[in-house]
């Protein structure tokens, strides 16, 4: 099959036709110009991009899975070809080549659904019940206004219901409205991925956005692929556990994510033309997450609305029967109801009157403001944390935080600051000191440079000689990379031309170590090299080389003290790793079957590197904080168990006395060793889980909720995906973490940082203290007003406070409250108190103590008032009611001020 279309063929030699004419007429001058050309002009592509492959054959290529077709085209180099580019150095990259991409195949960005504008918000506020209730108390009122007093001054309580409901639903479908823009702003900054690509022969990293077409993307373990694309080379990959390979299975899709292995990929479809962009362009985001703080306060909010309903009920009923009793009087004194002489028009016109009366009972029950707390308190404290290098991808989490009993920890970025450096060199027994590298044999050095060149996810570049070298990968691949080039002067390139790589077996955090298998081309032999944790890798060993390059035998006492070198720079907090190698017969290889493993028994011991990993500055403090806010904290790593004490000890997670034997340190085969018992007796002691696996921190977050504990856990590997599904917050690291670790947790630390970890957990009691706050605040004045206006109802028969009045005041207090409380920032009391737990009622004994004290006194003033109303004023009944309303307006302020006051400093919540 032709690479190109017949009719592009054709286009071509009709080019070159008239190229080599007129470079002809440019070297015989005296030659006369064809007057007119013996070749016909036809266009070259359908669209005016300058590649030589069109969108839809690229979909059709990777959508389809068709081999057979990518065969036919010449396989994936050839795709390369027609896409212009490189696969060894990728493409330019430069303003110019990236523009053309884009505007041939499309940006990598996706459609999404409109956003919700202000009005969608208003009709889900029409939808609460609360405000079904206040429309059809403000219809009730309207219409029985204008029945009572005519259209004039009739509509005045029933019109103000209805300005006061649609300001509530103002106010209530803003807050929603920008809650949601927050939402969509966190998720752009979420969505915003920094990809491994090459160009110009670099690794570099840029947004998921700036991936065009024709980009050489680097894939390892935890990515997530961003577009769709063809595999390029790369070992034991596996795409969301299918497994990806050159011969039966080149296809990658955006959106899977890397399980397993490494690779490069070639880009051939971004944004809108990929599978997942097709599928995005018929996927709404919801937002409409309901936390359970907010279902604690909606059902708080409906039992308060039934109490108000009986207690109307209650009121109707008995004014009911006073009325109809002949016990309540008229204007001038005269009994109301007379049976037989009272006329039918005067019967409705005073039901109507205490129909009235019982829909202010239901007005002045319901607390409009409680989903308004708490969706301002939410949204405020989102906003906050952001800026304090935490993103909330679930809003319960934000709540949850501050209940939180139990934090356990990864080490390596999180308590350490993930800037790792080779500070110890051993070969054999003996230490070799920095710059004295070539006291040892050559061969070993170049077997050990073999082994740090190939065995590796990392990537070294320099644009030119004489400058500075810039090292890619994880951290660790960065340490040893660098040391390798600096101190041992490895030549990264020379060594991957000069040998060929047949298998690889990545690293993983079962076996914590990682294999290669390679030919050497200049004498075609063929090695193992492995390098991982240094105990794991050492009993593997049954040699080593000395620093003479002379190979001894690995005996019980040789084995002994290599063990001690490994403890001597664990205790000193540094990460251990050792290299080995093995040389395999051509007939091993050969008779070697397909996907077996790469040889470990054995080995040869190269030797051993010492990297320094130093605490975060600040750590320690953050830790301390924690444990004085009743917060354990547990350090879980898959570092050994000398490396792991050091370090907890340098952060203050283990005290001095904490070991093995008080069993505040295990090893994470010990753990899950544990009988179920066991295990939950021993899990509440522990500090230290030392060479764990992510299944051991899964069944250590399960022990400690069967235990009770609310439990937050930190991750950042693809392994750690279940672990922070389990647990009651997630916490994923947003620089070291996985996209499959970020999915699956709840808030991203932005700075992978322990101390924001501290920073959130303060700002999730902040947020449960401000609305518990907020609650004593509003239903102090709701008991109040309730009881006063049934007392009043019951024993005159009329209620003091109308519906409207009362609304504005809720209205007013509402708003304010708050905005005065919700807008409370964390203080450091809050670090000093027990955590709240899982069964810790929402109000708690103290509150109902402050309840119904400031209730008592606000009841107290407002009896007082009411009863000897016409004592003080001395005026007629309108104007009384008129002063009794701004003396409440004026008493409800003050004791607004006070209160706010009292429960921001002194108020005791817990």
């Amino acid at each position: 099959m032709r690479l190109f279309p017949k009719r592009w063929h054709l286009a071509f030699v009709t080019i070159y036709r008239s190229r080599a004419i007129t470079t002809f007429a440019k070297k015989n001058k005296k030659l006369s110009p064809r007057k007119s050309p013996s070749y016909t002009s036809i266009p070259i592509h359908d669209h005016p991009s300058s590649f030589n492959i069109d969108q839809s054959q690229l979909t059709k290529l990777v959508k389809d899975k068709d081999l057979c077709h990518l065969q036919e085209f010449g396989g994936v180099q050839k795709v390369a070809s027609a896409l212009k580019t490189d696969v060894s150095i990728g493409i330019s990259g430069d303003p110019d080549d990236v523009s053309r991409r884009q505007n041939a195949f499309g940006i990598n960005s996706y459609k999404k659904p409109p956003a919700k504008g202000f009005f969608h918000f208003v009709v889900e506020a029409f939808k609460d019940l609360t405000i079904m209730i206040l429309l059809v108390c403000a219809g009730l009122s309207l219409g029985f206004g204008i029945k009572e007093n005519g259209v004039k001054e009739g509509w005045y309580d029933g019109g103000s219901i209805f300005v006061a409901v649609f300001l509530v639903i103002a106010v209530s479908a803003g807050s929603n409205y920008r809650q949601n823009r927050q939402f969509e702003k966190l998720s752009r900054v979420s969505d915003n991925i920094l990809i491994d690509v090459i160009r110009k022969g670099r690794r570099q990293q840029i947004s998921i956005f700036e991936i065009v077409v024709g980009d050489v993307v680097c894939l390892k373990t935890g990515d997530q692929v961003p577009a769709d694309g063809l595999f390029l080379d790369g070992h034991s990959l596996q795409s969301d556990h299918v497994e990806v390979n050159r011969k039966e299975n080149p296809f990658l899709f955006s959106g899977t994510k890397i399980a397993d292995g490494f690779a490069r990929m070639l880009v051939t479809s971004v944004g809108m033309s990929t599978t997942w962009g097709e599928m995005m362009s018929s996927i709404s985001r919801d937002n409409s997450e309901q936390t359970p703080l907010q279902a604690r306060l909606n059902k708080l909010t409906s039992s308060i609305g039934k109490v108000g309903l009986v207690v109307a009920f209650l009121v109707l009923v008995v004014l009911l029967i006073r009325y109809f009793t002949g016990n309540t009087q008229d204007e001038n004194g005269n009994r109301e109801f007379i049976a037989g002489q009272t006329t039918g028009n005067d019967i409705i016109n005073s039901i109507v009157g205490i129909i009235a009366a019982a829909v202010t009972i239901v007005v002045v029950a319901i607390p409009e403001g409680l989903p308004l707390a708490v969706t301002l308190t939410l949204a405020y404290s989102m906003k906050r944390m952001m800026a304090d290098q935490a993103m909330v991808r679930k809003l319960s989490a934000c709540e949850t935080m501050g209940s939180a009993t139990t934090i356990c920890t990864d080490k390596t970025g999180t308590l350490t600051m993930n800037q790792m450096k080779v500070t110890k060199f051993w070969v054999g027994q003996d230490s070799v000191a920095e710059n004295t590298c070539s006291s040892v044999s050559r061969f070993v050095l170049d077997l050990i440079q073999d082994g740090v060149a190939l065995n590796t996810t990392g990537s070294v570049y320099r644009s030119s000689v004489g400058s500075e070298y810039e090292f890619s990968g994880s951290p660790t691949e960065k340490a040893i990379l660098s040391w390798a080039v600096l101190q041992l002067s490895m030549d990264m390139e020379e060594t991957k031309k000069s040998c060929e790589v047949i298998q690889v077996e990545a690293f993983n955090s079962q076996k914590k170590r990682s294999g290669v298998l390679i030919r050497k081309s200049l004498d075609n032999t063929f090695h193992v090299h492995w390098k991982g944790a240094a105990e794991m890798v050492l009993a593997k060993c049954s040699s080593f080389y000395d620093g003479l390059g002379i190979v001894k035998d690995l005996d019980e006492d040789e084995r002994a003290r290599f063990e001690q070198i490994i403890q001597g720079m664990a205790a000193s907090s540094l990460r251990c790793i050792a290299l080995a190698h093995r040389q395999v017969s051509e007939e091993a290889i050969l008779e070697r079957e397909d996907g077996k493993k790469i040889e470990e028994d054995s080995l040869t011991l190269l030797g051993l590197v010492g990297i320094k990993d130093p605490c975060r500055p600040g750590v320690k403090s953050a830790v301390q904080a924690c444990q004085d806010a009743g917060v354990n904290i547990k350090m879980i790593t898959g570092d050994n168990i000398f490396t792991a004490k050091a370090i907890a000890a340098e952060c203050g997670i283990l005290r001095p006395g904490d070991d093995a034997s008080n069993e505040a340190i295990v090893e994470g085969a010990d753990f899950r060793n544990y009988t179920p018992e066991e295990r939950l007796r021993r899990v509440e002691k522990i500090r230290v889980m030392a060479r764990s696996s992510p299944f051991d921190k899964l069944l250590m977050v399960q022990c400690l909720k069967q235990k009770g504990h609310v439990v937050a856990v930190t991750g950042d590997g693809t392994n750690d995906a279940p672990a922070l599904k389990e647990a009651d917050i997630g916490l994923s690291m947003g620089i070291q973490g996985t996209e499959v670790a970020k999915e699956s947790s709840d808030i991203v630390i932005l700075d992978d940082n322990f101390a924001s970890v501290a920073t959130v957990l303060q700002w999730g009691r902040c947020v449960y203290n401000n609305i518990q706050k907020f609650i004593q605040f509003q239903l102090t004045v709701n008991v109040a007003a309730l009881v006063i206006n049934f007392v009043a109802a019951v024993s005159s028969g009329d209620v003091p406070l109308t519906a409207v009045q009362l609304l504005w005041v809720n209205l007013i207090m509402d708003t304010l409250g708050a905005l005065a409380l919700a807008t409370e920032r964390p203080t450091r009391e809050l670090m000093e108190k027990p955590p709240v737990g899982r069964t810790e009622p929402l109000i708690t004994n103290v509150m109902w103590r402050n309840i119904v004290a400031q209730a008592t006194y606000q009841m107290a003033v407002l009896l007082t008032l009411q009863f000897k109303g016409e004592s003080i004023f001395g005026v007629d009944e309108r104007a009384y009611t008129d002063k009794l309303f701004l003396g409440i307006i004026f008493v409800t302020v003050v004791l607004q001020v006070v209160m706010v006051e009292f429960l921001k400093r002194f108020a005791d919540t817990e």
